[in-house]
């Protein structure tokens, strides 16, 4: 290896100190630390060790870092004096990382760990500092060997003693001490100690990442599920990717297996695959694999042991294989803790937490996730039943005929605990056993099954054998309606419909369901007649027959003969009669009178109230919803959408009552006044369509709800989590919801601090829609990447995107302010890296077509007050371009490395001097004259647009007037700002703000007190 100069070392620390934590990094750091001592320079190899210890602090490799610590606790010991204040500080700070490394290291011995807790308390009081970090450490050491009593004293002391420069921030002594309350079983204690970081009040560099995984199960072992949920979505988002969080990690599988969200703790276990093998940290080795463990034991009891998992150290492994495998190298472990601390606690505690029960069914969390694998059905059971079943067969057996008659949604369900009765097939029922093959075949009809005209024609004889008339004549109706769902021949069809009417109308006059029958063949016939007439009307359009009407004149006819049939049976059947009026209402929608349609949902809804069958209101009521919405009617449509929650109470459909909930979130998500409510509703809303496998249809949409009315919340991390679940099937909704939910995602991320992330989907949804006609959304995607691709630092990307953004601008011909924006912004892309004289001039070349455009602008629409804004906001940035110039080669002139003076659009940032040509006396004093103007100028336009542009105006006096100052002309500084802070006291009281003549003065004063 070759060796490495102080220049090569000292760049290569600066680039580790930025670099993710992780093996890369770490052996980055202990080649820095082998090339630094080889040098011979001892306060660079003292860097070094420094940096080795930071980089395998943020690893899953923590207790490497004692070797190096003793090696830097070497040089202090040999010169205290080559550490200055700040070394010196850092030295005893990593003093508590040491002793929380010892305690996760069981081949130390404990009498050793004791003595570097001995040696952190002499030091530390040696050196004036409080005792609290050396209790705190005492806390765990006598946690993990079982001495509650000196547990309890060390906490004690902990809380009492004062806080100083070594004491933890507040985030992390607040996840502590919460952290030892849920030790002890209180978990409301640990909660309330950790609302100030749950809240944001307080955070840190790891908070609130720890603690949000921490506080999982408390919160869902108290019922405050909303926060659970939201404490996984916002902590696995933060802990994902450090490697240092990996007991986090751990916590959030455990957390989906016992929440009945084992699929979602799957996926993330998938992510986190090649952190499974051994780690060099046993203590977070154990954090971790416990969570998995947990996970991969419910597994198992579900079924699932034979499912494939992930691998393990190199080979393929199912849930089982995994759990075994896991399981004996994390016991084996924690005996070592065990015997190294003298006591069972740390195996007791991991064998309670692998074997954890689950806390709740299922929390829904919002976010997609795959479905686990379907399992093989298992064979017939034996008959093995009860002895004494809570409710008799015959009781049972009415109460299905009655929901059944009723049309009630829990009549399948009933049916089918019928047909697990032995009696059901003993024979002895005949008519129940008939029933049972009834409900069958009308499943098979539904799901459209090929044998369902064979089973229904089976059950018509069986009825007929045993003399029950009616329930034979509605299955003649059932084979007429599936005949008509597999395209039946019109003609045969009718038939089959003639011989249903005949069946019913032949019931006995004093059957009471007679005129029932007869109501539902005479609506069958009116829905499949108007379907055969609309057939044959597309047919004699293709052989030139039809006269241009015959829709209209059939949606007429229909209309006509609903409406007929309504009025034959109002009375007698308000159900079947709500029926009819939902498809008027629906056939209303389709003619375009949403205002009729209106009016014969809501009747179709009250009918079926009033005939005590509330559930086929649902329907009906959210479809009112949905038109009420259309038409502006938005408090109408809430009540509607709230009307057909509450009447599914009892519907058993999934996909209905995801819709139900769909439309009533959407609707309050529109009126903006209840958005946790309308997150409530989506969230189960994505849930119900997931069980009734519609994940990717419905449950897309919902979650796409859910991230809105999350964002809408401001709970940011949360929506871009769900959101970034269902993307993939948000991109398969067509161009435009695939554009839309990426410009979405790219705002989510670009408010989490993640410009890079939020450029990528950006610049997704510019290429989307490369192909509209309309340059204008590719325009605005392309900007809005270029800028987060500069707060990314990724300056030849911004500028590609930039320059992108700047042709579709100009091939619009209508954004010149946005245009503008890109050209300023690519001024100072090109002074950011280094101050060139050629930088220099490219960006006052940008600058001055800013200018151009806006002018041109200007003289299209002399009163556009925005244009004249950015007008004079373009010469204050022409003005701190030249003013760069001015400064690099003051600094150059002072071999300063230092950061130029900058300011940009958006708060740019633009850094250092470069190999400017240096400039004349003349030619500094012609820049600073050029620059006064451009700032009297960019003035004079904020003074024209009045005293809302009042702080913009004070800000280029105050740049003039110190700019006068570098001329030798303080007192020409000061009487600029003087005339401003004149005119400002003359205006009304309260419309400029107080700080601005503040500021005006001081500014005054100083200018004043420099020339004298």
């Amino acid at each position: 290896m070759s060796t490495m100069t102080r220049e090569e070392i000292e760049r290569g620390l600066a680039e580790n100190r930025q670099a993710p934590g992780g093996a890369a990094r770490n052996a980055h750091a202990e080649a820095l630390s082998a090339a630094a001592e080889a040098t011979g320079d001892r306060p660079l190899f003292r860097a070094a060790l420094d940096n080795q210890i930071n980089a395998y602090l943020y690893s899953s490799e923590s207790p490497k870092m004692l070797v190096p610590f003793a090696r830097l606790l070497q040089e202090y010991d040999k010169d205290p004096a080559a550490f200055d204040e700040w070394d010196a500080h850092s030295l005893f700070w990593q003093f508590k990382w040491i002793a929380s490394a010892i305690g996760h290291s069981p081949e130390i011995p404990l009498e050793s760990a004791a003595g570097w807790l001995d040696e952190m308390e002499r030091r530390y009081r040696i050196a004036g500092y409080s005792e609290r970090p050396v209790r705190e450490a005492e806390l765990w050491l006598a946690d993990a060997t079982a001495d509650d009593e000196r547990a309890g004293r060390a906490y004690t002391r902990w809380q009492t003693a004062d806080r100083d420069d070594m004491s933890d921030c507040h985030a992390c002594e607040l996840n502590s001490q919460g952290h030892y309350a849920m030790l002890r079983g209180d978990d409301a204690e640990a909660l309330e100690v950790w609302q100030p970081v749950l809240s944001g009040e307080q955070t840190c560099a790891e908070e609130p990442h720890r603690i949000l995984a921490t506080s999982l199960l408390p919160l869902v072992r108290l019922g405050r599920f909303d926060e659970a949920r939201s404490a996984h979505l916002r902590g696995y988002r933060l802990a994902r990717d450090k490697e240092s969080l990996l007991p986090s990690v751990g916590r959030h599988i455990e957390f989906c297996a016992l929440t009945g969200n084992e699929s979602r703790g799957l996926e993330i276990l998938a992510e986190h695959a090649a952190h499974v093998a051994p780690l060099a940290n046993l203590s977070d080795q154990l954090a971790f694999h416990g969570g998995i463990l947990a996970l991969l034991r419910r597994l198992t009891e579900l079924g699932h042991g034979q499912s494939p998992a992930v691998p393990y150290e190199g080979s393929p492994r199912t849930v089982s294989e995994l759990y075994e495998a896991l399981r004996a190298g994390s016991l084996e472990i924690a005996k070592r803790f065990d015997a190294r601390n003298g006591s069972t606690r740390v195996s007791e505690r991991f064998l309670a937490r692998i074997g954890g029960a689950p806390l709740t069914a299922v929390l829904p969390l919002g976010v997609r996730s795959s479905a686990l694998a379907a399992l093989p059905q298992p064979g017939p059971a034996p008959a093995a039943r009860p002895a004494a079943p809570a409710e008799g067969f015959a009781e049972l057996v009415e109460r299905a005929r009655a929901a059944r008659d009723l049309g009630h949604p829990g009549a399948d369900a009933l049916w089918e605990e019928v047909a697990l009765r032995p009696e059901a097939t003993a024979g002895s029922d005949p008519l129940a056993a008939a029933d049972v093959a009834d409900h069958r075949a009308l499943a098979a009809a539904r799901a459209g099954a090929a044998d369902a005209p064979e089973l229904l024609a089976g059950v018509r004889e069986r009825y007929r054998e045993l003399g029950n008339a009616e329930r034979a004549a509605l299955a003649e109706l059932r084979l007429a309606t599936v005949a008509a769902q597999s395209g039946t021949e019109a003609g045969e069809l009718r038939g089959l419909l003639a011989v249903a009417l005949r069946a019913a109308e032949a019931l006995d006059a004093d059957e009471p369901l007679r005129t029932r029958r007869i109501a539902l063949v005479e609506l069958t016939g009116i829905r499949v007649e108007s379907y055969l007439r609309s057939v044959e009307a597309t047919e004699d359009a293709g052989h030139g027959h039809a006269d241009g009407q015959e829709h209209g004149h059939g949606h007429s006819e229909l209309a006509a003969e609903l409406t007929a049939f309504a009025d034959a049976y109002a009375a007698a059947l308000p159900d079947v009669v709500a029926e009819a009026e939902e498809m008027l209402g629906r056939l209303a929608l389709s003619q375009g009178d949403p205002e009729r349609a209106v009016t014969l949902l809501a009747a179709a809804a009250d009918r079926s109230v009033a005939a005590g069958r509330p559930w086929l209101a649902v329907d009906p009521l959210v479809l009112r919803a949905g038109v009420l919405m259309s038409l502006d009617r938005t408090a109408e449509a809430e009540e509607s959408a709230r009307a057909g929650l509450t009447h599914a109470a009892e519907v058993t459909g999934t996909e209905a009552q995801g819709v139900v909930r769909l439309t009533l979130a959407d609707i309050l998500l529109g009126r903006g006044e209840a958005d946790a409510e309308a997150a409530r509703h989506a969230l189960e809303a994505a849930h119900w369509f997931d069980q009734a496998g519609l994940t990717a249809d419905g449950g897309a949409q919902a979650r796409l709800l859910l991230a809105r009315c999350h964002a809408r919340q401001g709970h940011i991390a949360e929506a871009a989590e769900v959101l970034q679940s269902t993307l993939p099937d948000l991109l398969e909704h067509g161009e435009g919801q695939a554009v839309s939910a990426r410009e979405f995602l790219g705002d989510l991320l670009r408010d989490l601090n993640d410009p890079r992330g939020a450029a990528e989907q950006y610049l997704l949804a510019a290429e989307l829609s490369e192909d509209w006609e309309d340059p204008r959304p590719q325009a605005n995607f392309a900007q809005a990447a270029a800028d987060q691709l500069s707060e990314a630092r990724l300056v030849p990307e911004a500028v590609a995107a930039y320059e992108r953004a700047l042709d579709l601008r100009r091939r619009s011909k209508d954004a010149p302010v946005a245009e503008v924006r890109i050209l300023r912004s690519l001024a100072w892309l090109g002074l950011r890296d280094v101050v060139t004289d050629a930088a220099v001039a490219g960006a006052r070349a940008r600058m001055g077509e800013a200018a151009e455009v806006l002018t041109a602008a200007l003289a299209d629409a002399p009163e556009d007050r925005e244009a004249r804004a950015e007008l004079a906001e373009t010469w204050n940035q022409l003005a701190q371009v030249l003013d760069r110039r001015v400064r690099a080669d003051e600094e150059a002139h002072e071999e300063a490395d230092e950061e130029a003076y900058q300011e940009g659009d958006q708060g740019e940032e633009a850094r250092g001097s470069g190999p400017a040509e240096p400039l004349g006396a003349a030619e500094l004093e012609a820049l600073r004259l050029e620059e006064i103007l451009l700032w009297e100028r960019a003035a004079a336009l904020h003074a024209e647009l009045g005293p809302d542009h009042l702080q913009a105006r004070f800000q280029c006096v105050n740049n003039a007037a110190w700019t006068e100052h570098e001329l030798g002309r303080p007192e020409a500084g000061a009487a600029r700002v003087s005339a401003l802070a004149a005119e400002v006291r003359a205006l009304p009281e309260g419309v400029a703000p107080e700080w601005l003549l503040e500021s005006a003065e001081r500014t005054t004063e100083h200018l004043l007190r420099t020339s004298s």
